[in-house]
């Protein structure tokens, strides 16, 4: 199968995510998308709010009925920081016949330099980078041609998507402050959200 992974923490979910993941399915062809939430994302060790359990719920909400989507929670159980070349070579490991795509928006491409392994993470997973306009992504995959050299760069492809203002942080937010979030995720997670009284309290 073309399987493709993407990887967040969905603090909560929304769609956003959904839209994004539904646009590299069809563009790139994918047989299925793999959701995989971070227990301990390396880049955001303090930033997550809602427990991983919780986390791991509301994405099972809001795929629910969408065959080529599944929920994959072997990071919900790791205790310390999740690195993104490691969880692919378990999967890689796990099944090698399935040929794999690592979801990621253009701004996560700019950083991907700094991020471990970064040449082996290509090597495991062609990438599939989302962003509103495919010039902002060619100017990115542009910059990282010396560290991939011509052999690896061809395994980054764009994928463009419709414009949707969403955020996690922005629906914390609004929760946070009593406002309505209807319509930016699913009905599922925002009854979810309401009933598990998740995200009330300021941060610490």
């Amino acid at each position: 199968m073309r399987v493709g992974i993407f990887g967040g923490t969905f603090d909560p979910v929304h769609y956003g995510h959904l839209l994004l993941a539904e646009q590299c399915r069809e563009q790139c062809q994918l047989d299925q998308i793999w959701f995989l939430p971070a227990g301990v994302p390396p880049h955001k060790v303090a930033r997550t709010q809602a427990a991983p359990r919780a986390r791991g719920e509301m994405l099972e909400l809001a795929l629910a009925g969408h065959e080529a989507f599944r929920v994959d929670d072997r990071e919900l159980h790791r205790t310390t920081p999740c690195f993104t070349v490691e969880t692919l070579r378990e999967l890689r490991q796990e099944s090698p016949e399935n040929e794999l795509f690592f979801l990621m928006g253009a701004d996560s491409l700019r950083d991907f330099p700094t991020w471990r392994e970064p040449r082996a993470i290509v090597e495991l997973a062609q990438i599939a980078v989302v962003n509103r306009q495919a010039e902002q992504i060619a100017s990115a995959r542009d910059a990282l041609s010396s560290l991939l050299g011509p052999d690896l760069l061809p395994r980054i492809h764009s994928v463009t998507i419709p414009l949707i203002d969403l955020s996690s942080s922005d629906i914390r937010q609004r929760v946070r402050a009593g406002q309505s979030i209807r319509f930016m995720t699913p009905r599922a997670v925002e009854c979810y959200i309401a009933g598990q009284a998740l995200y009330r309290d300021p941060v610490s």
